[in-house]
């Protein structure tokens, strides 16, 4: 039996996490007639209509995606947030909150909703819309255990979900997760391009990117190897994987890449701010 078993989930906002995250759900066996999703657009809620859910419209009673929930996951912008659920926080009755909302700490989420203590701050990524997502959760100690592993499962049904003790590391779980699939996406593209610049068609060069990142992904979380010693047996002493990987070194890439780390943590650190 899994905890999420005739649980009522509802979504605020009906964006691309929100479907992500109803993706995962409903492939894990949540029914659809358990979810609902609170919207103001007509259009973005027929397309939730289409898949059995229910839907609620948002600009006409706010509340009605609240009452009967167990779960709310809020999903809509930082900027807007406090707008929102500022609508519903009078109906709210020991329900679990869970926020996807970047920079808002559980304390800023926790004063919008009038001081409702049962609210887990979670930093999804993209992937869990095919159940290959990595989630970094956090929630104040006040929390009991029984909402934890609700939250756990929740999120879990769209991939890895893990908790931090230490609320100021969701900023890293961004920099690591949240954003990082747009990094792999870069990196991607750039392997694409080097190979057609190289002579192959933009179709060979695709395929044979894409397939190399998803082997070498699912071959590091597989082995007991660390991905350093997975780099150190590929490479053979003058060889070609060595010549690419001192290219890399001498280009200084991996500085690169813990830069382009620390803006993403910079910038959510300043987003933690200017959304209060």
């Amino acid at each position: 039996m899994s905890v999420l078993d005739n649980k009522k989930i509802s979504f605020i906002g009906g964006g691309n996490m929100a479907q992500a995250l109803i993706s995962g759900l409903m492939a894990r066996g949540v029914k659809p007639e358990l979810i609902t999703v609170s919207a103001p657009s007509a259009e973005t809620r027929q397309q939730f209509e289409d898949q059995k859910m229910n839907t609620v419209d948002a600009s006409v009673d706010p509340k009605a995606a609240i009452i009967d929930a167990d779960v709310i996951v809020l999903a809509v912008k930082p900027q807007v947030m406090n707008k929102v659920v500022s609508a519903f926080a009078d109906a709210l009755d020991n329900q679990l909150v869970i926020s996807v909302a970047a920079g808002l700490s559980t304390d800023d989420l926790s004063s919008m909703l009038g001081g409702y203590p049962n609210v887990v701050r979670a930093m999804p990524n993209t992937p869990s819309k095919i159940q290959m997502g990595a989630t970094g959760l956090y929630a104040s100690a006040d929390l009991d255990e029984a909402q934890k592993q609700l939250a756990t499962a929740v999120m879990e049904a769209s991939g890895l979900a893990m908790w931090v003790d230490d609320e100021t590391h969701m900023h890293a779980v961004t920099a690591v997760s949240g954003s990082a699939p747009a990094y792999v996406f870069y990196f991607i593209e750039s392997m694409i391009d080097g190979a057609v610049a190289l002579g192959l068609d933009k179709e060979q060069a695709s395929a044979l990117a894409m397939q190399t990142v998803l082997g070498a992904a699912k071959m590091t979380i597989e082995s007991d190897d660390s991905p350093s010693e997975l780099r150190r047996k590929v490479m053979s002493p003058n060889g070609t994987t060595q010549a690419a990987i001192e290219s890399m070194q001498s280009n200084e890439i991996g500085r690169q890449i813990g830069e382009a780390m620390q803006a993403c943590y910079d910038r959510s650190q300043a987003l933690s701010t200017e959304n209060k």
